[in-house]
């Protein structure tokens, strides 16, 4: 079963979750703003998605520009950028859905249906 790491009131999560639903594939909900994962999952995830750390970010969250991340990131090693982003799940870019085997982090619709069609089974 997939994990579906999203945020309730999220209009991009909602989205993704109907994909799922559309596609008959189950999922498991986890609040990424109530359990956010672990730093070490964060980074088998983003190797998982083919994504750098820094495009974990949910970079148009109220939390990403108060803490001046855009300006901070250039200078941050990548333990610190995973411990960030592990300490606070509102800085986490969502929905982050995964089999265990490979992962999407985000929602475009074509390319995430596409990722996620044959999960149904």
């Amino acid at each position: 079963m997939l994990k579906f790491y999203g945020y309730k009131k999220c209009g991009t999560c909602r989205k993704a979750e109907k994909a799922l639903e559309a596609l008959g594939v189950p999922y498991q909900f986890i609040d990424i703003t109530e359990q956010p994962p672990t730093a070490g999952v964060l980074k088998r995830l983003a190797r998982q998605a083919g994504v750098a750390p820094r495009k974990l970010f949910n970079t148009s969250g109220v939390q990403y520009r108060a803490l001046k991340i855009k300006e901070r990131l250039p200078g941050m090693k990548e333990a610190d950028i995973y411990a960030l982003l592990a300490g606070d799940g509102r800085l986490i870019k969502r929905p982050i859905v995964t089999d265990g085997s490979r992962t999407t982090v985000g929602f475009q619709e074509a390319a995430f249906k596409q990722a996620w069609k044959g999960a149904a089974g």
